[in-house]
């Protein structure tokens, strides 16, 4: 399929430059913005609603999650994520390209996912504001993500690690280590 032949959404999905102003993708944040809008709006008591509405939300949901209000994302149907989700106050999923989530993932609050991102080369960025790009990100099992960590597009996080918190991920991190700080690196492996 030449990219004349892509929806906007195929080419975002593609990480190809997209025009994010396209109709079909403003109803779809419509859509995540007032699920989200209502699920921020549940109480502690209303966890049958607050299931039902992530389930609508996300395009994948394993079981035995939990989000703490307030949540936000892009798209919500972008995010796969598997058992035994928990995810702290104020978290942030910018979901413009596939966000997968393995299982056992915590997040301390404020943790933000992206997936989004624009051109670098300011003409460009400048002349057509609405045009962007989105990387995948994933995120293997057993990972927890400190407080006000920052995963960037494209990033990969391997099984077992600790991303600690303030850190902001650029590249990739392998399984199985301790890694935190701007840019995140290697602290110590896990392994013996």
């Amino acid at each position: 399929m030449q990219d004349s032949q892509k929806t906007e959404k195929q080419k975002m999905l593609a990480g190809e430059l997209y025009l994010s102003t396209d109709p079909e993708l403003v109803i779809e944040r419509q859509r995540a913005r007032r699920l989200a809008r209502l699920y921020n709006a549940t109480t502690e008591e209303e966890l049958e609603q607050r299931s039902q509405i992530l389930q609508e939300l996300f395009g994948k949901l394993g079981q035995n999650f939990e989000v703490v209000p307030p949540f936000l994302c892009d798209y919500g149907s972008n995010i796969y994520a598997g058992k035994n989700l928990y995810m702290n106050f104020g978290c942030v999923i910018l979901d413009c390209n596939t966000v997968h989530i393995g299982d056992n993932l915590l997040c301390a609050p404020y943790v933000q996912i992206y997936t989004a991102y624009h051109p670098t080369d300011p003409i460009q960025r400048l002349t057509h504001r609405e045009l962007e790009l989105a990387a995948p990100v994933t995120i293997g099992n057993n990972v927890w993500i400190g407080g006000g960590a920052i995963i960037c597009p494209g990033v990969t996080i391997g099984d077992n690690t600790t991303i600690g918190a303030g850190s902001v991920v650029v590249k990739d991190i392998p399984a199985n280590v301790v890694a935190a700080g701007n840019p995140c690196r290697v602290i110590r492996s896990l392994e013996s």
